[in-house]
């Protein structure tokens, strides 16, 4: 039986009972075997007893992913925490506690764990969110989501939308850092043209950025927000120690929750950047099975697309076909066929190209083929994939055609990397 939102929020409310009697920062579990000790942003403020947020009232940006290395969630911590004053949740998609799938949220309610107001941000900017921030009575806004390293996932323009509205009511910004999970060796992809500007993509960054979120933030005060808002906002962050960028999620020894329901592990976010493209076509991106955006389908698609694309030998990933029932989503109920990607060398994979890859072949062997064109030219950040792919372009011509692009943003995001 399927439990409301309300009802399972309520449920939480033992957990902050638990939580009540912390007063000083939590305790760390030692590292996976082979592992390095990681410190998020979060750590590292509290080990320095939250002096960057003394006198402040203070209003948090956060979901499911803000927890401690002992699954603590940072809001129940900082709640029974006397040395912080923390005032105000503000949820984005898919909500604080994480209870809405896509496209949804949780709307405003008050925190049964800590009896905390909870501020819904999701798809909110400008004023709207300016005068959330006012509402909530706060000095400061916090921010502390776990990235998944894609350009459409907006969790990162939550952090640019609160940022820009953070300047307009007078408050100050503080991002607390997390991994990038899929490293941050390279930036690839497409830039954003800014006539496709959406939720999934408000400035011209590439499709997977190699950024974390602190970096993020400062690039867009560099960059984007003073356009936007008039100036800068006022803005400190706290980076992680322990982490390089050339670290998967697993080599940091932290413990991975699913930042939001379709992206329940760290082989999902490693596909992610290019797979999430089929939600811009009629073919399932996966969602209702256990492995979203690892398997790709629809009715009609047989062995050949498994073939066509193995045909193509993309570095660091094999196709295997594959047949699935969607539980929801896409082709709910009913069989389908397609393939499912075994990514085998990490290091030499390529998401985005091989999304274009799997695209360019699935529109030659099935004839069903069609796009969500609105859609897809959001993903992309332009037409130019599309129309490309339309006109009989192969692979590594669609690749090509992005380069001059994601050189000049590749330049302008080395002036804010941090780790090196």
């Amino acid at each position: 039986m399927a439990l409301s939102r309300r009802v399972l929020l309520g449920q939480l409310a033992a957990t902050g009972a638990a939580a009540a009697t912390v007063t000083a920062a939590p305790a760390q579990a030692a590292p996976r075997p082979g592992g390095r000790r990681v410190r998020t942003g979060f750590d590292r403020l509290a080990a320095d007893g939250y002096r960057l947020l003394d006198g402040q009232r203070v209003g948090i940006v956060t979901n499911p992913t803000g927890v401690t290395r002992d699954l603590r969630h940072i809001v129940d911590v900082m709640h029974a925490d006397r040395r912080v004053r923390l005032t105000a949740v503000f949820g984005p998609e898919h909500g604080f506690r994480g209870t809405a799938q896509a496209g949804g949220s949780e709307g405003r309610y008050t925190d049964p764990a800590t009896g905390l107001p909870v501020y819904d941000t999701y798809d909110k900017s400008g004023r709207e969110l300016a005068d959330i921030f006012t509402t909530s009575g706060v000095d400061t806004v916090v921010f502390d989501i776990q990235d998944v390293g894609a350009r459409f996932y907006t969790y990162i323009w939550t952090l640019y939308d609160c940022m820009v509205a953070a300047v307009a009511a007078g408050k100050r910004f503080v991002v607390l850092d997390r991994p990038n999970p899929v490293t941050g060796r390279a930036a690839t992809g497409p830039v954003l043209d800014r006539k496709y500007s959406s939720f999934v993509g408000r400035e011209p960054i590439s499709q997977a950025h190699g950024m974390t979120v602190t970096e993020l933030a400062r690039l867009f005060n560099g960059e984007f927000v003073p356009r936007v808002a008039g100036r800068p906002v006022a803005l400190e962050t706290v980076a992680m120690t322990g982490w390089r960028r050339a670290d998967f999620f697993e080599a940091t020894g932290l413990p991975w929750v699913p930042p939001s329901p379709n992206m329940p592990t760290t082989d999902t976010a490693l596909v992610y950047a290019g797979t999430c493209l089929f939600e811009g076509t009629n073919l399932s991106e996966g969602r209702g099975t256990t492995r979203p955006f690892e398997l790709l389908g629809a009715e009609g698609i047989d062995r050949r697309w498994a073939a066509a694309a193995t045909e193509l030998g993309l570095p660091g990933v094999h196709f295997r076909e594959a047949y699935f029932v969607p539980t929801f989503s896409k082709f709910q109920g009913r069989t389908i066929g397609g393939v499912q990607l075994h990514v085998h060398d990490r290091s030499a994979f390529d998401p985005v190209r091989t999304g274009i890859g799997l695209l360019v072949t699935a529109r030659k062997v099935w004839k069903g083929f069609a796009w969500r064109a609105d859609h897809f030219d959001l993903l992309t950040g332009s037409a130019t994939v599309r129309t490309m792919i339309d006109a009989g372009a192969g692979t590594e011509e669609i690749v090509a055609a992005w380069q001059d692009g994601l050189a000049r943003f590749r330049a302008v995001r080395e002036r804010y990397l941090r780790y090196r």
